[in-house]
C-alpha cells in the first residue's frame, strides 16, 4: 500500500460501504455503540456471508501477499522440527506459526500501513456522510416548500446513498435542540422534522440525555396529536426503544405510555365509545387507541423474560402503572348519560385470555409483587372482574328462563369471521373472557386465594373462593353452547369450554383442588343437573349434552385423586353415617350412568352426542371402581353388567350399519355414525377391562364372559404405545399383571397374541430381530447381568408368570429339544423361552445363540425369580427336572488337565447356577438361610 492512489481509495470506500450496508440492520438494532462494536468484532461467527464480502476478500488477498512468505518459512521450520520428534501436533504448529508471524517485522509494517490507509478511507466516508445529511435536509426543505400536501409524509427514503441514514449519532447539544423543537408550542412542520430525526437516533442516547424528562412530556403530548402519521412515528419510536433498550431505560417509556392512556380515558375531550354503542375498529380514533394498547400489551408479554435481572423497584413501577390504568372507571358525566368503555375492554380486545397476567404470575419473583399490589391498592380490579362474571351469569340466566333459545349475546363467540364492528354484547363477552382468565390464574396460587373474600358493589355477602367456583359451575350449566363446536372446533371460545379449562387446571393441582373443589357444596352444584334428569324435572340448560360432558370431565379429574375420590364415595366427614348415602356423589353418578346405558333418560335418548356422553360418565365411574374402595361402593349397582349389555348392543348396531354406496348423499352421515359406534365400542371395552384393576373387579369381569375381547382390545392398544391419560392412575402393565393372576386371563393373553409379541421384542433385544430390520450401528457390549435394554421385558415376564399363568402356559408341555435350531428362529411361547434360554443343555442350543452368555444369564436370572414361588418350582421340577439340569451343567463346566482331577471353571453362569441350586434346596425364609454371593472374592496367597 505504499502507492495508495485515489482510485484505490474509492475502491476501498465502495467495499467498506457494501459491508456496512449489509450489517446496517444489526448495527441500528444495537442499544449502544459498544454493542455495535461487538457485533462487528464477531461478524465472522454470526454472518454466513462474511467471506463473500469484497472488503474481506481484499484483506485476505493483501495479507496473503504481504505475509505469505513469512508464514511459509515458519511452517517449514516447524515441520522439519516435527519430523525430528520435537513437535506435539497440529494445534501446536498453528499456534507457533501464528505467534512467530505476529512478532515479525513484516507484520508490524503491514498493520501500520493498513491503519494509515483505513483512517484515510473512514475519514472520507464520514465527510461524505455529513455532506449527504446536509444535502438531504436541504432537499426535504425544498420539497416541503414546493408541495404542502406532502408535508405529512414519511421522509425516510431508501433512495439516499448514505449507508446508515436511519442511524444518526447525536451530541448532547443536538439532543437538547431536538427536545426544544418537539415542544407542543412549535409549528407542526418543526415537530414533524424533529420527530423524524429522533426516530433515526440511537434510543439509548436519547434515554440517557439530560433532557429526557422534558422529552418524555413532549412525546406524551405528541401521542394525542390528531395527525395519524405523526402519532404513528411516536409509536414507532416507543416500539423501537422497547425492543432495543434495557429495562431501566424502557420502564420510564412504558410508564409514560400507561399514564398517557390513563389520562386519555379520564379526559372528557377524547373519544371513547359507550359500551352499548359498540366499537368500530375501523374508526381512526379507535385504531390509534388500539395501536397504543397493543404496544403496551406486547411489552407486558415480553418484559417478564428479563426483569429478574433488574432491581425490584423497576418491576414494581411497571406493574403499578399497568394496574392503575386497568383500574380506571369511566363514569358518565352530566352531558352524556351513557358510560364509556373502560381501558380493560380495549386490553381484552388485543389480549383476550390475559396472557400478560399469566406471564406475570408465572414466576414467584414477579407474582409476589403483583399480589401485593392487588391486595393493598388495586383489589377493585378483582372485584370488577368478579362483577363482570356475575353480570354475564345473570344475562345467561335471563335468556335460559325466558326464551330458552340462543340469544345474540351467545352467538358472538361462535363466529370465526374477521369483523370491523363489535356490539355491546360482544364487548361484554370479551371482557368476561378476560376476567375469567384473570380470576382463574389467581385461584391457582395460594397467595392469590388469600385475596378472597371480596366485597362486591351490589352484594351484601362477601364473595369467597367457594362462591366463585360455584358461580363458574353455574355458568357451565346455563351459558350458551354449540354442540358441534365441541367436536369440530377445538379452539373455540365457548364460555363452558373456557370455564372447564380453568377448573381442569385447579383439579390438576392438589392444594388448589383441596381448597376450591373438595367440598360438598361444590360437588352438589356439579351434580344438580344430574339430579334434575334423574328425578325427571325440567332442566334449564343450554345444550344439555355439552354441559353434562363438561361436568363429567371435572368429576373424572376429582375422582382421579384420593381426596376427591373419598369425597365422592363417602361425602363430608361432618355428615352422619345415615345421611351419607343420600348425599354421596358416587351413588348419583352411577345411577345416572346406568340410566344412560339402559336408555332410560328420554330427554337424551335421541341425541347425536349420546355416545360421547355415555363414555364421559362411564369414565367417571371407571375412576372409582378401579380402586377397592370405589368398587365396594358401586358393587350393589352391577354396573359391569350394564356395560356388557351396552357393549353387545353397540357391537350389533355397528355391524348392521349398511355399507355406503358412492354417489349417495348419506355417505358422510353413515361414516360419522359408524365412527361414533366404533369409538363407543372401544370405550366400553376399555372400561370393562379396567375392572381388572382390583381382584374382585377381575372376578366380575370373568363372570361377564368378555375377558377375551377385553384382553384383545388391550393388546391392540398396547402395541401402539399410546400415552396414558393424565387422569389415569396406571397403564396397561398393571392390568396385565392382574389378568395374568388367573388361568382364564393367562389363556386370554396367549390367544390375543400379547405373549408372542412380548417374546418377539425380547428376542430382538437379546439376540436378533426380523430379517428386514436394518442395523445402523453395532450394539454396545452389556456389562450388567441383565442389560438395561432387557430390564423392561424381564419385569414384564415376572409380572406375567404367576402360578396360574405358569401352569396354563407351560403345564403338561414338553420341551422341544430339537437337534438343530435356525439362527433366525424366534421363540413364540413361554415353553420356547425355557428351552432356548434356561435349559441350554445341548450344543445345538448353544450354537443357535448369538450372545450365549448374555442370553443364558437372562434365562437363569428369570428362573431364579420364578423359583421363589414354591408352586412354580414344583411344576418345573416335576416336569423338567430343573435341578438335575443345573447340576449336569455344573459338572460339564470343568476341564481335565492330564491325569489330575478336573478343574472347575468359575464364571458368571456357574455362579448363577450355584445360587439357584442353593436357593431351591435350602428351606427357610430370607433370614433363615444363607445364599451364596454372586460376587467372587479375591483370595491372596502369601
Amino acid at each position: 500500500m505504499s502507492h495508495f492512489s485515489s482510485e484505490d481509495e474509492a475502491l476501498l470506500q465502495s467495499m467498506l460501504r457494501q459491508l456496512l450496508q449489509s450489517v446496517k440492520e444489526r448495527i441500528t438494532g444495537a442499544p449502544s455503540v459498544e454493542c455495535s462494536e461487538e457485533i462487528l468484532l464477531h461478524l465472522e461467527e454470526t454472518d454466513e456471508n462474511f467471506h463473500n464480502y469484497e472488503f474481506v476478500k481484499y484483506l485476505r488477498q493483501y495479507i496473503s501477499s504481504t505475509l505469505g512468505s513469512v508464514i511459509e518459512e515458519e511452517t517449514e521450520k516447524c515441520t522439519s522440527a516435527q519430523n525430528q520428534g520435537e513437535g506435539t501436533g497440529y494445534d501446536t504448529l498453528v499456534q507457533h506459526v501464528t505467534k512467530k508471524t505476529r512478532e515479525s517485522k513484516e507484520y508490524r509494517e503491514m498493520m501500520h500501513s493498513l491503519k494509515n490507509v483505513m483512517m484515510v478511507v473512514v475519514e472520507s466516508l464520514i465527510n461524505k456522510f455529513e455532506e449527504d445529511q446536509m444535502r438531504s435536509k436541504e432537499m426535504q426543505k425544498k420539497v416541503k416548500t414546493e408541495q404542502h400536501s406532502s408535508s405529512h409524509t414519511d421522509n425516510c427514503s431508501d433512495s439516499d446513498s448514505s449507508f446508515n441514514q436511519s442511524y444518526t449519532f447525536m451530541n448532547p447539544g443536538q439532543l437538547q435542540l431536538l427536545v426544544e423543537r418537539l415542544d407542543p408550542v412549535q409549528p407542526k412542520e418543526v415537530r414533524q422534522e424533529a420527530m423524524q430525526t429522533l426516530c433515526s437516533a440511537p434510543p439509548s442516547d436519547i434515554l440517557n440525555c439530560e433532557s429526557w424528562t422534558n422529552l418524555r412530556k413532549h412525546l406524551a403530548a405528541a401521542l394525542l396529536d390528531h395527525d395519524p402519521n405523526f402519532s404513528d412515528k411516536v409509536l414507532k419510536f416507543y416500539a423501537r426503544t422497547f425492543s432495543s433498550c434495557t429495562l431501566n431505560m424502557t420502564r420510564e417509556l412504558y410508564t409514560s405510555l400507561a399514564k398517557h392512556l390513563e389520562l386519555y380515558f379520564l379526559s372528557e375531550d377524547n373519544y371513547v365509545p359507550a359500551a352499548s354503542m359498540g366499537v368500530d375498529i375501523s374508526n381512526p380514533d379507535i385504531i390509534r387507541l388500539l395501536k397504543k394498547m397493543r404496544l403496551l400489551n406486547e411489552y407486558q408479554r415480553e418484559v417478564p423474560s428479563f426483569w429478574i435481572r433488574q432491581p425490584e423497584k423497576y418491576m414494581e413501577e411497571i406493574m403499578e402503572s399497568t394496574l392503575s390504568l386497568l383500574s380506571v372507571k369511566c363514569e358518565p358525566n352530566h352531558t352524556v348519560s351513557l358510560k364509556s368503555l373502560d381501558p380493560v375492554y380495549f386490553l381484552a380486545l388485543v389480549d383476550l385470555k390475559a396472557v400478560w397476567f399469566k406471564k406475570w404470575m408465572h414466576a414467584y419473583y414477579s407474582r409476589t409483587v403483583v399480589l401485593k399490589l392487588l391486595e393493598k391498592k388495586y383489589k377493585s380490579l378483582i372485584a370488577a372482574s368478579i362483577e363482570q362474571c356475575v353480570s354475564y351469569l345473570e344475562a345467561c340466566e335471563s335468556v335460559v328462563h325466558g326464551t330458552c333459545r340462543c340469544h345474540s349475546f351467545s352467538k358472538s363467540h361462535i363466529s370465526n369471521k374477521q369483523k370491523n364492528f363489535y356490539t355491546g354484547k360482544e364487548l361484554q363477552y370479551i371482557h368476561f373472557v378476560h376476567s375469567l382468565s384473570l380470576l382463574g390464574r389467581l385461584l391457582i396460587y395460594k397467595q392469590g386465594r388469600k385475596l378472597f373474600p371480596v366485597q362486591l358493589k351490589n352484594r351484601k355477602d362477601l364473595m369467597s373462593v367457594t362462591d366463585l367456583v360455584i358461580m363458574f359451575i353455574q355458568l357451565i350449566c346455563c351459558s350458551p353452547n354449540c354442540p358441534k363446536a365441541l367436536t369440530v372446533h377445538t379452539g373455540t371460545y365457548s364460555p363452558a369450554g373456557l370455564i372447564t379449562d380453568v377448573l381442569r387446571i385447579l383439579c390438576d393441582r392438589k392444594e388448589c383442588a383441596t381448597e376450591c373443589l373438595y367440598t360438598n357444596t361444590v360437588i352438589e352444584t356439579l351434580l344438580q343437573p344430574i339430579h334434575y334428569l334423574l328425578n325427571e324435572k325440567e332442566t334449564h340448560l343450554n345444550c344439555q349434552e355439552a354441559t353434562l360432558i363438561h361436568i363429567a370431565d371435572i368429576l373424572a379429574r376429582i375422582a382421579a385423586v384420593d381426596d376427591g375420590l373419598s369425597l365422592l364415595l363417602y361425602g363430608d366427614e361432618k355428615l352422619s353415617a345415615t345421611d351419607n348415602r343420600s348425599q354421596n356423589g358416587a351413588h348419583t353418578i352411577v345411577q345416572f350412568t346406568k340410566k344412560l346405558l339402559d336408555g332410560d333418560i328420554s330427554v337424551l335418548s335421541w341425541s347425536e352426542m349420546l355416545p360421547v356422553l355415555k363414555g364421559s360418565f362411564i369414565f367417571v365411574c371407571h375412576q372409582m371402581y378401579s380402586t377397592c374402595e370405589g368398587l365396594e361402593v358401586l358393587l350393589p349397582y352391577h354396573l359391569h353388567e350394564s356395560i356388557v349389555e351396552a357393549w353387545k348392543k353397540t357391537s350389533l348396531l355397528s355391524e348392521r350399519i349398511p355399507t355406503p354406496v358412492s354417489g349417495t348423499d348419506c355417505i358422510s352421515s353413515l361414516n360419522q355414525e359408524s365412527q361414533s359406534f366404533a369409538v363407543l365400542e372401544e370405550t366400553l371395552l376399555d372400561d370393562l377391562l379396567n375392572f381388572a384393576a382390583t381382584p374382585k373387579g377381575l372376578l366380575l369381569l370373568q363372570n361377564t364372559g368378555a375377558i377375551t375381547e377385553c384382553v384383545t382390545f388391550m393388546f391392540s392398544r398396547f402395541i401402539k404405545n399410546l400415552q396414558v391419560s393424565g387422569c389415569e392412575k396406571f397403564g396397561y402393565e398393571v392390568i396385565v399383571s392382574q389378568v395374568a393372576a388367573t388361568a382364564s386371563g393367562a389363556i386370554a393373553l396367549q390367544n390375543s397374541g400379547f405373549i408372542k409379541a412380548l417374546l418377539t421384542e425380547l428376542w430382538a433385544v437379546l439376540e436378533c430381530g426380523r430379517d428386514d430390520v436394518r442395523i445402523t450401528h453395532p450394539r454396545s457390549t452389556p456389562v450388567d447381568p441383565i442389560d438395561r435394554s432387557c430390564q423392561k421385558f424381564f419385569l414384564a415376564l415376572i409380572n406375567l408368570l404367576s402360578y396360574p399363568a405358569a401352569y396354563e402356559l407351560i403345564g403338561q408341555q414338553t420341551i422341544p429339544n430339537k437337534s438343530e435350531y435356525s439362527l433366525r428362529e424366534v421363540p413364540t411361547s413361554i415353553i420356547d423361552i425355557i428351552d432356548r434360554l434356561i435349559i441350554v443343555d445341548t450344543d445345538a442350543k448353544i450354537h443357535s445363540l448369538f450372545n450365549y452368555e448374555q442370553s443364558h444369564m437372562f434365562g437363569l436370572r428369570l428362573l431364579n425369580v420364578l423359583c421363589c414361588d414354591l408352586n412354580i418350582l414344583l411344576l418345573l421340577e416335576s416336569q423338567h427336572k430343573i435341578s438335575e439340569v443345573l447340576l449336569d451343567a455344573q459338572k460339564e463346566n470343568a476341564v481335565t488337565i492330564s491325569d489330575n482331577s478336573p478343574e472347575f471353571i468359575i464364571d458368571g453362569l456357574s455362579v448363577e447356577r450355584n445360587h439357584i441350586l442353593v436357593r431351591i434346596n435350602v428351606l427357610g425364609g430370607p433370614t433363615e438361610r444363607i445364599l451364596p454371593s454372586r460376587i467372587l472374592n479375591k483370595v491372596v496367597y502369601v
